[in-house]
């Protein structure tokens, strides 16, 4: 193995275990949340902005976001399936008979 490749080996374990910090992490400033997201800065401004994500600012300067938060979050925009949406008209439609 030559240096080039060590060095890149190195960067790429380094990025890793910056990952794994940031999934360990309760609390994530407006960097690591972006990253967390897989999201840029300026739309997760965006979001915070208007409303559309929890987030905390305390002393009213520096953007913090409880991780187990964003989690539920993105939990709460599903996209349901075609046959989860089937399922829940026929479900609907049978309630409503009765």
């Amino acid at each position: 193995m030559n240096l080039g490749e060590l060095y890149s080996k190195l960067n790429e374990i380094e990025k890793l275990l910056k990952e794994q910090y940031i999934l360990q992490k309760e609390i994530l400033n407006i960097n690591e949340a972006a990253k967390y997201l897989g999201i840029s800065k300026s739309h997760l401004y965006k979001l915070t902005s208007g409303g559309e994500i929890p987030y905390y600012k305390p002393g009213g300067k520096l953007v913090y976001f409880n991780r187990k938060e964003l989690d539920e979050w993105i939990l709460t925009h599903k996209i349901h399936s075609t046959r989860e949406l089937q399922s829940m008209a026929e479900n609907y439609m049978i309630t409503k008979r009765l």
